[in-house]
């Protein structure tokens, strides 16, 4: 049997921590995702809207989202895709599950803006970072989670560096089951 070209890559944009603001980057970066992923602090229920014309969309309230239709936002989602179940929250230290022993594969977060990427006790975490205006001297950037037969890739999309030491684009593989 053959995995290697049976199953296509599912690509799916991730962005966080827009604060009103989705620069025509992201955007760019963001095209051609199978599914979008928005982790929270959208800022104005508009930016939901014009991610939606690029790909169906998942999002989550972050903190600063309020008002009438922030509240029709769930504060956490739990999605499935290829095999690969996915926790979706805003600020990750309010994460009241256990990922592993709920089968998660992936937790995407945002909060901090800072872009991050790592694999913990078999569950990979991501952080695209922010994508809507600088805090700090943090990079802006989204991220990209590709899943195909052979595993999650994680990949961090650096659209501007905030500092000179912050780091470039940046990825991780995970292969489910270890």
């Amino acid at each position: 049997m053959t995995t290697t070209n049976a199953t296509p890559r599912f690509r799916i944009g991730l962005v966080s921590d827009t604060h009103g603001l989705l620069r025509e980057e992201a955007i760019a970066a963001l095209r051609g995702s199978d599914h979008l992923i928005h982790a929270g602090d959208i800022g104005d229920p508009g930016i939901l809207q014009r991610l939606s014309t690029i790909a169906p969309l998942t999002a989550v309230r972050g903190n600063n989202d309020v008002g009438d239709w922030a509240d029709a936002v769930p504060e956490t989602q739990q999605i499935e895709f290829r095999g690969a179940r996915i926790y979706v929250i805003h600020d990750l230290a309010t994460l009241a599950i256990d990922p592993r022993a709920a089968g998660i594969d992936v937790v995407v977060s945002g909060h901090s803006h800072r872009p991050r990427c790592e694999r913990r006790q078999g569950v990979l975490y991501v952080n695209p970072g922010s994508a809507g205006p600088r805090r700090f001297r943090l990079p802006i950037g989204v991220g990209v989670l590709t899943i195909d037969a052979a595993g999650i890739d994680a990949q961090l999309v650096t659209l501007y560096v905030g500092a000179a030491n912050a780091s470039p684009s940046s990825g991780v593989r995970a292969t489910r089951g270890t």
